[in-house]
C-alpha cells in the first residue's frame, strides 16, 4: 500500500513570503532520514526571491542556506521570537531538485573543496552583535554554500556572537560546529561560537516550536 503523507499547513512566512517544505510530515519510513527528499530546483526561491530583511535598528541577524525549506522554516520561527534581520545565502548555480543528482554534486564539492559561488549583497555587518547561522547537515558536517559564506564574508563576523541552527537527517551536527570555528580562525576572526545549537530533525520543523522557543531562552 502507497504512504500518504501527511498534509501540513505552513503559517510561516519569511521576509513576508510564504516556505514551502514538502519533506514535512513525513514518516520515519518515507523520510529515511532525509535520503530522497526532493527540493524546488532553486533552492527554495523558484515561486520566491531570495529573502532579505534588512533593518537600521536590529542588533540580531539571522543568516541561512535552505535547500529544501526545512532550514528556512527554522529561520522564520527564530526570527519571528527574535524579530532578527534576515538574510538568505543564495548560490549562483542553485542545487538540483533530484537528491541523487544534488548528492552528487555535493559529493564532488566536498572532495575538491570547490564549493559553490555566492551571488548575493552581503550588506555591513558592523550593526550586529549576534549573528544566527542556519544550515542543513550535509556528510556530518556543514552544507557547502554556508561553507563557502564564512570563506566570502567570515571577515565580518570579528567579535559578533555566533549561533547555529541547523536541519539534519536523524545522524546529529556532526563536525558543523567545529567546522565554523576551523574557518574562522583561518579567516583570523575571533568569535564567540554557542556551543550547544538548535539540531532538528528536517521533516519535524513544523512541530518544533517548543524545542526552539526552550533553545532561545538558554542562549541567555
Amino acid at each position: 500500500m502507497a504512504l500518504v503523507k501527511r498534509n501540513v499547513q505552513i503559517t510561516d512566512k519569511i521576509a513576508g513570503q510564504s516556505i514551502q517544505a514538502p519533506q514535512l510530515g513525513m514518516p520515519a519510513v518515507q523520510w529515511r532520514n532525509g535520503y530522497g527528499v526532493p527540493s524546488d530546483g532553486q533552492d527554495t526561491n523558484s515561486k520566491n526571491k531570495p529573502a532579505r530583511l534588512l533593518t537600521r535598528n536590529a542588533k540580531e541577524i539571522i543568516i541561512y542556506f535552505s535547500r529544501s525549506g526545512s532550514t528556512e522554516l527554522l529561520a522564520a520561527k527564530i526570527a519571528k521570537i527574535t524579530g532578527a534581520d534576515v538574510l538568505e545565502i543564495v548560490v549562483d548555480k542553485p542545487y538540483p531538485g533530484n537528491y541523487r543528482q544534488t548528492l552528487s554534486r555535493a559529493n564532488f564539492e566536498r572532495q575538491t573543496e570547490s564549493y559553490p559561488e555566492l551571488k548575493m549583497a552581503v550588506p555591513n555587518l558592523d550593526q550586529y552583535e549576534c549573528v544566527y547561522l542556519g544550515f542543513p547537515i550535509w556528510a556530518m558536517t556543514l552544507a557547502h554554500p554556508m561553507t563557502a559564506f564564512l570563506f566570502d564574508y567570515g571577515n565580518q563576523l570579528k567579535q559578533k556572537q555566533i549561533i547555529p541552527f541547523m536541519s539534519e537527517g536523524g545522524y546529529g551536527q556532526g563536525n558543523s560546529v567545529q567546522q565554523i570555528s576551523q574557518i574562522l580562525r583561518q579567516r583570523g576572526v575571533k568569535a564567540d561560537i554557542f556551543p550547544r545549537p538548535l539540531v532538528i530533525d528536517g521533516n519535524k520543523v513544523d512541530r518544533a516550536d517548543y524545542q526552539i522557543e526552550r533553545w532561545l531562552k538558554s542562549l541567555n
